[in-house]
């Protein structure tokens, strides 16, 4: 099977990988990102550069949203496979020392972008008789960590758009998938400690992540496996993550 897919946040990480993915298997994609020389660069990179369409936008704008998917051209119009992978994770202070102009920015990004892209796209798939939405959610939105505060929120919230997502379309012959991953080496903690690499890099000192890659091969996976099977939720670490202990405070 292949047709349209239609992925945010494609420029680089999981977003670029899964274009690679689907477009190597001769899918038509849309790519979606804010920075246009890197969504060309990426686009001639990639297998069957004829079949890649290529949108500049922030998904933040709601009615650039709106616009953006209304006025795809006949080819990349009728879109099947909607990956909603744009998002960001920005900071590590706690909750009292937290910067709320990062919060605003997770909560633009994660929350209303997600819900914006959706929204638009959805009653195209509602016409046709079928499609399949696929939510990039994060372990966060289960597990919480010291910092991360505002974008586990976020990533709850995308876990149970997903949920409700799939109670709304019963019946309509889409489906609805939340892939939630752990640890991953993309620009992910690069972008999170604000173009600090040596920071970044830290974090994956010792241990071997997930890549973009991985969660691409999951991504599509999700995507092609038999068309009355919905996969609700899927999430994924790298072996060398796990769980910790309860934390206990203990006085003097």
């Amino acid at each position: 099977m292949t047709g349209t897919v239609f992925i945010t946040g494609a420029s680089s990480g999981f977003g670029a990988a899964a274009a690679e993915r689907f477009a190597r298997e001769g899918w038509q994609v849309v790519m979606v990102a804010r920075r246009q020389d890197r969504l060309d660069e990426l686009k001639q990179s990639m297998p069957h550069p004829d079949r890649i369409h290529t949108v500049v936008l922030d998904v933040r704008d709601g009615d650039a949203v709106t616009n953006a998917v209304a006025e795809l051209p006949d080819p990349f119009s009728g879109i099947n496979i909607l990956v909603n992978n744009a998002g960001l994770a920005l900071g590590m202070e706690g909750a009292d020392q937290a910067v709320m102009d990062d919060w605003e920015t997770m909560v633009d990004t994660n929350i209303k972008g997600l819900m914006y892209v959706t929204r638009a796209v959805l009653p195209g798939m509602v016409a046709r008789g079928g499609g399949h939405v696929v939510n990039i959610g994060s372990v966060a939105a289960s597990w919480p960590y010291p910092g991360g505060n505002a974008y586990g929120g976020t990533k709850a919230f995308v876990q149970q758009f997903s949920r409700n997502l799939r109670a709304d379309l019963l019946g309509k012959n889409i489906r609805v998938t939340n892939v939630e991953p752990g640890m991953c080496e993309t620009e992910f903690s690069v972008v999170r400690f604000k173009g600090d690499e040596d920071k970044a890099s830290q974090v994956y000192d010792g241990m071997q992540p997930l890549t973009g890659v991985d969660v691409a091969e999951l991504i599509y996976w999700v995507t092609q496996v038999p068309a009355h099977v919905n996969i609700n939720q899927l999430e994924v670490m790298p072996v060398n993550q796990t769980w910790s202990p309860f934390a206990v405070h203990r006085e003097g």
